[in-house]
């Protein structure tokens, strides 16, 4: 079904009373497709004003009691599942405190990978070619980092359930490329080194287009959409973003799909008006009762917003308002 088809479908089931969700059955996956049995589930960075990650000049890092606090907010308002973006020492710090605390949360940890290709003729925002020596650099952490992951996979597999390898390192548009067969290659040594399943985090428009060899290595495919950077309105999204799962399932049928990031940004320049708390609690809502029907775990982009995120100079810019709460922990709409 076209997507102009399949939003007129679901206008036409909420003018009849209809839930979403009964509109969209067909793309129903096992209730074992489902990631440690959770439906919505949210991406965590604890990442607050004045700190931020290793820019060349070090990190500034969350406290342990920061991280704690954020924990325990999530499990305050219903998550007991999250996504780390690596294995660095942020992470290592949410799953010793989640055991420590013993936490009713659990984790898809991340494996972040730097570019090993320079991509400055398909990345925007790339000015100039990354040096071979930095690539080289780069290739050389990641081995390092692909250790970091199997480690913690192991050291807390009562908490880690998944394992993903690589951010958005293989879209055509990215700053950190790798080489499809590098991440394949990462893929399987994790695979051989843990019991849990494992995955790779993409946007939907590459799985459909180039992620066939992929697609045949890890457990399940961890798909991105984002229908507000796609000039969608409000009306347009949940519609969207099951059209982007529903072509993926088209392309590589026989996998099962989670949804690793998808969100609405409550501020932003970028999208005008369409970024506010109200519509980004319509899609959370309209999200999860499409995640409940099809038995589909979506994270939600994201925990908090991340002042460090984007131009500097642009505090109102989309990256740095996607949390489902301010940057001072106080809820968002969505969540009141």
């Amino acid at each position: 079904m076209s997507f102009r088809k399949r939003l007129f479908a679901t206008l036409l089931a909420i003018a009849a009373g209809l839930t979403a969700p009964t509109a969209f059955a067909d793309t129903k996956q096992a209730p074992d497709d489902l990631l440690a049995g959770q439906v919505m589930a949210v991406a965590y960075s604890g990442f607050r004003e004045g700190q931020h990650p290793d820019r060349g000049d070090g990190a500034v890092n969350p406290s342990d009691d920061e991280i704690l606090e954020d924990l325990k907010i999530l499990v305050t308002h219903g998550f007991s599942l999250i996504r780390l973006y690596d294995s660095g020492e942020n992470s290592l710090t949410t799953l010793e405190l989640i055991r420590q605390h013993d936490l009713p949360i659990k984790a898809l940890l991340g494996v972040w990978l730097e570019a090993e290709f320079s991509n400055h003729e398909g990345c925007a925002w790339l000015d100039e070619p990354i040096p071979d020596e930095a690539l080289a650099a780069n290739t050389l952490r990641n081995a390092a980092e692909l250790q970091r992951g199997i480690d913690l996979a192991n050291q807390y597999d009562d908490i880690v359930i998944a394992v993903n390898v690589g951010n958005e390192a293989l879209v055509e548009w990215n700053d950190h490329m790798v080489p499809l067969e590098k991440v394949i290659a990462y893929v399987r040594r994790v695979k051989a080194a843990i019991e849990q399943p494992v995955t790779v985090a993409d946007n939907y428009e590459w799985w459909i287009k180039d992620g066939a060899p992929l697609a045949a290595e890890v457990d399940f495919l961890g798909v991105h959409t984002y229908p507000a950077w796609e000039e969608k309105t409000i009306n347009e999204a949940l519609a969207y973003t099951v059209d982007n799962i529903d072509r993926v399932r088209a392309a590589l049928p026989g996998k099962p799909i989670a949804i690793l990031e998808a969100g609405w940004a409550s501020v932003a320049i970028e999208f005008g008006d369409r970024a506010n708390e109200a519509n980004q609690a319509r899609y959370f809502r309209e999200l999860q009762k499409w995640a409940s029907a099809t038995n589909t775990t979506v994270f939600f982009f994201e925990a908090f917003d991340e002042p460090w995120k984007g131009n500097p100079n642009n505090p109102l810019g989309a990256e740095k308002h996607w949390g489902l709460f301010n940057v001072d922990r106080t809820p968002k709409q969505v969540l009141q």
